[in-house]
């Protein structure tokens, strides 16, 4: 069974499709996981079939059939799966691209085929995007593709993605409004038209939001808590003013804020990731957005862990 955890960005998004940069980590409190289950059919259904775990399969086999060998084919193509999620849907906190990676790691123990993964994160991020017409960018597969807390660099071709420590966070909290979300296509579609008409606005953000995003790895890298506080901080401000933002959704922010936290989204909107100065402080912060109604989750420091390192480091020969 292949487990993938939700992610959260700190700081720079939503720069990653425009040439920015991201500072973000995975959220293990939360998976996704997806299970393959060889031979054909029989017996009732494990469970309807996401849309996002049939397309995966749907282009796994386009892609990777002619690699296989006529047993190997036969047996991707009577595939069947069980899945599960425990991320909360629509909140910005890469639930659907969890999704996705499980199956197509479960694709490729099940025939041998091994992604690197940023070809694991550009496969996944091409299925949502041109195969379902979801409006998405590359930072929250790739660091579920990586594991662990990651900056990425979209401004380099190919994005440089670099892990660090995640133990110079401290503590963090997760507060989200399951009843105030939206898909991340319907949140960011129209900035992805504003910045392909050449908005200056749009642009300016992206190259500031890539500063922020470079400005809270170094914070991260020399303990500057105060460094990495303000760089999210300004995230999300860069975001305020630039897209028309759901006013519970703020309203989860400007109380993180009065409580002594810095905050940003995790992602498309819905959630939030709020940086706290030690534990009891947290508790003050989750008592404040409690009070609006949100749920919160705990991180402790260090604890975003990275991917099984099973030293893949591109296609491998599939089995015959």
């Amino acid at each position: 069974m292949a487990e993938v955890p939700a992610r959260a960005a700190l700081a720079g998004n939503p720069s990653d499709g425009y040439g920015g940069g991201v500072l973000a980590l995975t959220v293990d409190p939360f998976t996704a996981s997806v299970r393959a289950l060889p031979g054909p059919h029989r017996g009732p259904a494990v469970a309807p079939l996401p849309e996002l775990i049939g397309a995966t399969h749907a282009r796994f086999r386009r892609e990777f059939a002619g690699e296989l060998s006529e047993p190997a084919r036969a047996q991707l193509g009577d595939v069947r799966f069980a899945w599960e999620t425990t991320v909360p849907r629509s909140v910005g906190l890469g639930g659907s691209s969890a999704l996705v990676i499980a199956t197509l790691r479960e694709l490729c123990a099940l025939t041998g085929i091994a992604l690197a993964p940023l070809a694991l994160a550009e496969l996944a991020l091409s299925i949502e995007v041109d195969d379902l017409q979801i409006t998405a960018g590359l930072q929250d597969r790739l660091v579920q593709a990586h594991g662990g807390l990651l900056f990425m660099d979209f401004a380099t071709t190919p994005v440089r993605a670099e892990p660090l420590d995640p133990g110079g966070l401290g503590p963090l909290l997760i507060a989200w409004d399951g009843g105030a979300g939206a898909p991340s296509g319907t949140v960011h579609g129209g900035l992805a038209e504003r910045h392909r008409r050449g908005e200056p606005a749009v642009h300016a953000a992206m190259v500031a939001l890539g500063r922020c995003a470079r400005a809270a790895r170094d914070a991260v890298r020399s303990g500057d808590h105060a460094g990495l506080r303000a760089a999210v901080d300004e995230s999300f401000d860069l975001r305020a003013g630039l897209l028309e933002l759901d006013p519970a959704h703020v309203a989860m922010v400007a109380a993180g804020r009065r409580a002594g936290a810095a905050v940003n989204y995790t992602g498309s909107g819905g959630a939030v990731v709020c940086l706290c100065d030690d534990v009891d402080h947290r508790l003050q912060v989750a008592a404040a957005l409690t009070e609006l109604g949100a749920s919160t989750v705990e991180l402790a420091p260090g604890c975003a862990r990275s991917a099984p390192n099973d030293g893949h480091v591109g296609r491998a020969t599939p089995p015959t």
